[in-house]
């Protein structure tokens, strides 16, 4: 699982920054102010979860478990749904796809509960 961590964090940040770049010079003057800023917290969510992502493989490499990978499936899940949605939004003006981004939202706020709770169940000798 953790290769598979790392090629997604890759993935999302080396999109993440594509993206990013593509809002700033192509799309600055397609959109509006309101789905441009819309766009960027797209990116800046899936950027975020990319280090996580990232963070994630790096931690089950000393310390793995059930919870880690759970909250990497989330993490990739909601990068997905919430980025995903976000994005399906700014550029086609759908405003029903808005619906789909709480549930992304929902799998980032379940995935760091994954790794509160791996991180509680760590044994004195591993933390």
């Amino acid at each position: 699982m953790v290769r598979v961590w790392l090629l997604l964090a890759a993935f999302f940040a080396f999109s993440g920054v594509g993206l990013g770049a593509f809002a700033a010079h192509a799309l600055k003057r397609q959109l509006s102010p309101e789905y441009l800023a819309v766009f960027q917290t797209a990116v800046h969510y899936q950027m975020l979860h990319a280090l996580a992502l990232l963070g994630l493989a790096l931690l089950a490499l000393q310390l793995p478990g059930r919870w880690l990978w759970a909250a990497g499936n989330l993490f990739s899940l909601g990068i997905v749904l919430f980025s995903g949605s976000l994005y399906a939004l700014a550029l086609s003006g759908v405003s029903a796809l808005g619906m789909i981004t709480p549930v992304g939202g929902l799998a980032f706020l379940a995935g760091w509960l994954c790794v509160a709770v791996h991180a509680w169940r760590l044994t004195p000798s591993a933390s």
